[in-house]
């Protein structure tokens, strides 16, 4: 059964959103469920620090021996850092996706998008969990 951390936000494309210590910054990443349906990550294309995005955009994919998917947006904002150690070892977002394995770290652009996401158990619905 995948992990699905209370606390955090969800889309129903399997990214997640999760409160940093600087008010309307979150890390992004994939859900555990998805990286276990991509199964073993092999690279991710990350964005330019300073991109911005539109709820939705594609901002970059990730490569798993199994697919390619795109990596979509889930909130409007910019980008204000990126997980360059995905680079050496994409891995990671297979063994540690809630923690060492975040992808971007993006500046909500509107608060109310990240109310309008999934919570806990809404996403655990989503997956059958």
């Amino acid at each position: 059964m995948s992990e699905i951390p209370e606390g955090l936000f969800y889309t129903e494309e399997h990214e997640y959103l999760k409160p940093t210590d600087e008010e309307g910054v979150f890390l992004v990443g994939v859900t555990d469920y998805a990286q276990g349906e991509l199964g073993d990550v092999v690279y991710i294309e990350l964005p330019e620090v300073g991109a911005s995005y539109e709820k939705m955009d594609p901002f970059g994919n990730i490569e798993a021996v199994k697919a390619v998917s795109d990596l979509y947006c889930p909130v409007a904002g910019e980008i204000v850092d990126v997980n360059a150690s995905l680079d050496e070892d994409p891995a990671v977002v297979n063994s540690d996706p809630y923690g060492e394995g975040w992808i971007i770290k993006i500046r909500v652009q509107d608060p109310g998008q990240v109310g309008a996401l999934l919570d806990q158990a809404a996403y655990s619905s989503l997956i059958g969990g």
